[in-house]
């Protein structure tokens, strides 16, 4: 092999880390700042990095069985008021749907 295409494939090669490092890195951002960046990021990166294993691995949490939930806050449906799970602890079992139903 030449030492050209040597120095060629090892550019490439460090590219491609580097690439896989900062958009693993920015997965483990919020999701509104994920999407900001991932809605500029050409359709070429996605077949180019384990992106499935890349979001297992980044968004796996910490939480294991008999954790308590952390706290957050949410609007209510109609925007008038806020809800904090914290509020309901040692009160009433509390049941999170993600997802839709329509």
């Amino acid at each position: 092999m030449s030492t050209n295409l040597k120095k060629g494939l090892l550019v490439l090669a460090v590219l491609w880390l580097s690439l896989g490092g900062f958009i693993f890195r920015t997965m483990l951002q919020p999701p509104e700042h994920f999407g900001r960046v991932m809605s500029k990021m050409p359709g070429i990166v996605y077949p180019l990095l384990p992106f499935k294993a890349m979001w297992t691995l980044a968004r796996r949490g910490r939480l294991r069985v008999g954790d308590s939930a952390p706290d957050f806050v949410l609007a209510t449906s109609d925007k008038k008021a806020h809800v904090v799970l914290s509020s309901f602890r040692d009160q009433k079992p509390v049941v999170l749907v993600f997802g839709s139903y329509t």
